[in-house]
């Protein structure tokens, strides 16, 4: 080719492709920087972003076990919160059984201690029913509500809570004096104090169920934020580097522009000859 050739500008060329190359680089880091990835889809690294893209759904499914998680943890709560009521009830049921073995007690004044004792037995069942999250409920009469939250990002393991009856037809409860119009005897005082350690232990296995809910979400918690963590590691642009890329670049562009400029013009020389 000749080095002095109106059909063949062999610079322009090289100065065109040097351009195209420093726009492509630009239209890059402009991308980087306004969506702040520097792995924003498939084609920018296949394997890295499949990489990032299984993390993520691991991350989203993670909301699913909080969410989970969280409803165990507020059954749980209210089902303690009443069984806590109902400790005190009965507590307060043996304190009038107590009374009512007093000697010499008139007919309305063992009424009375009846009348106060049965309505707080009422309200045994009462709070035992009422003690419901979400439609389930830990501590009602029968055995069908249940925790079974979910432990992990593929649902294969669960944190379980299981159904204590606190109510009057329970094993906890049910064996308590159904008023004090009779003789309250040593035997009915034992039943009264069995309850209590009955009703004491069931709290004590709901607070076990309920703490190891607080510390599953912590630690799914702290998991996802690792992988979220993680992901960003993998795809998110450095923003300062690519700042002081794009300087560069556009140096780089200018410069591109101004080689093709003078290539252009190059063969604009060749009509001095015909002067």
């Amino acid at each position: 080719m000749p080095a002095n050739s109106v059909n063949t500008n062999f610079g322009a060329q090289i100065a065109l492709q040097a351009l195209n190359a420093t726009n492509r680089e630009l239209a890059e880091v402009r991308n980087r920087i306004s969506t702040g990835l520097k792995i924003a889809s498939a084609k920018d690294n296949p394997a890295v972003w499949a990489i990032a893209q299984n993390a993520r759904a691991e991350s989203q499914s993670l909301e699913a076990v909080k969410a989970s998680l969280k409803r165990g943890q507020s059954i749980a709560d209210v089902a303690v919160s009443a069984g806590q009521t109902i400790s005190d009830i009965l507590v307060q049921m043996k304190e009038k059984a107590v009374a009512a073995t007093e000697a010499g007690l008139t007919t309305a004044s063992r009424q009375a201690l009846s009348d106060e004792y049965v309505a707080l037995r009422r309200q045994i069942d009462t709070i035992a029913a009422g003690a419901s999250f979400d439609g389930v409920n830990l501590i009602s009469a029968g055995g069908t509500g249940q925790i079974r939250a979910l432990a992990n990002s593929d649902a294969s393991s669960t944190i379980d809570v299981d159904h204590i009856d606190l109510s009057t037809t329970g094993s906890a409860v049910g064996a308590v004096l159904a008023d004090l119009t009779g003789a309250v005897g040593q035997a009915d005082l034992a039943d009264l104090d069995s309850a209590i350690q009955k009703v004491s232990s069931a709290l004590s296995v709901l607070g076990v169920g309920g703490k190891a809910l607080d510390r599953h979400l912590g630690f799914v918690e702290a998991l996802q934020d690792s992988i979220d963590a993680g992901v960003g590691n993998l795809v998110d642009a450095d923003i300062a580097a690519e700042s002081a890329r794009l300087q560069a670049l556009q140096v780089k562009q200018q410069l591109a522009i101004q080689a093709l400029t003078i290539a252009n013009n190059a063969p604009s020389i060749l009509l001095s000859l015909f002067r």
